[in-house]
């Protein structure tokens, strides 16, 4: 079978993973308070904007042509690649900036307020009439989203872990470590559980040995040490 066959069967649809982007940027988003320490700001600001521009990227080369391709003159995807050029200068503005000006906040609650319009626009328009016209499509232009989504972010993966982890609040940082520190220890306790019941049917395994030599006639213990 060929792989790009399995990958496409087993990839999420093209619109559940925009979904799952647009849900990212604005769960983000909402972490930016206007008391939070200037690194926090930026790993937040700097988060939203990575992801912004890596899903746009994808939105451009992937899911706007294979709907342009069914779907003919549609205002709402006609404007679609204007706003995202809007998103990238106001991405670019930001990164000029530094999280102690004061039109900081201002520029960012900016940015989220023309994302989250888009968004609107996207998921009450064009992502339903993707999932019309493209309905054979989804899995296999997911597949290729998630191929390209890969190549874009290899060059930024180190940057982004370090940003998501320092837009973490504190509390959720030690409740990700607990959880997976009980991970572990769950898994360590599987594999000791693991070992001690296969020492303990080697035990019981030699007993029954035993019994049944002592058992057996001396004249045929040969024949059952030879099975």
């Amino acid at each position: 079978m060929n792989p790009s066959n399995v990958l496409g069967k087993l990839s999420p649809s093209i619109t559940a993973m925009i979904r799952a982007d647009h849900s990212h940027v604005v769960v983000t988003s909402h972490r930016y308070l206007a008391d939070l320490s200037p690194g926090r700001k930026k790993a937040i600001v700097e988060t939203c904007c990575r992801a912004l521009e890596i899903h746009a990227q994808l939105e451009e080369e992937i899911f706007y042509p294979a709907l342009r391709e069914v779907a003919g003159a549609n205002d709402v995807l006609d404007k679609s690649r204007p706003e995202h050029d809007e998103m990238r200068r106001l991405v670019d503005r930001l990164r000029s900036m530094e999280p102690g000006e004061a039109s900081y906040d201002d520029t960012f609650h900016e940015l989220i307020r023309d994302v989250m319009h888009h968004v609107a626009d996207e998921e009450a328009v064009l992502l339903p009439e993707a999932e019309r016209l493209l309905e054979g499509r989804l899995n296999e232009l997911g597949a290729q989203m998630t191929k390209r989504r890969l190549q874009l972010l290899g060059p930024h993966s180190g940057e982004i872990a370090i940003n998501t982890a320092r837009a973490m609040p504190a509390s959720t940082m030690l409740l990700t470590g607990a959880v997976l520190a009980g991970l572990v220890l769950v898994a360590r306790s599987a594999v000791h559980r693991g070992a001690g019941h296969g020492a303990l049917a080697e035990r019981r395994h030699a007993r029954q040995d035993r019994r049944v030599l002592r058992d057996t006639p001396r004249e045929r213990q040969p024949d059952l040490i030879g099975i």
